[in-house]
């Protein structure tokens, strides 16, 4: 399972870190950025459970987060 964020759409509101903060965090610039990625922004990352990252998704206002 992929977890992907979209940090252009990113407002740093922090929804995502607050539901589920095993996999997300927020960076520097105040945008979400997902833990142990090794993806050069963060920005995506693969999980054997998506677990509370769909309600994440499900909620973000700007609608930044993608699971597939």
């Amino acid at each position: 399972m992929q977890i992907k964020i979209d940090q252009t759409k990113c407002i740093g509101c922090g929804t995502c870190v607050a539901l589920c903060p095993d996999f997300f965090d927020l960076g520097d610039d105040n945008k979400a950025i997902l833990k142990n990625s090794t993806a050069p922004q963060k920005d995506q990352i693969e999980a054997e459970n998506s677990g509370c990252a769909k309600e994440a998704a499900e909620v973000c206002p700007a609608q930044c987060i993608t699971i597939k």
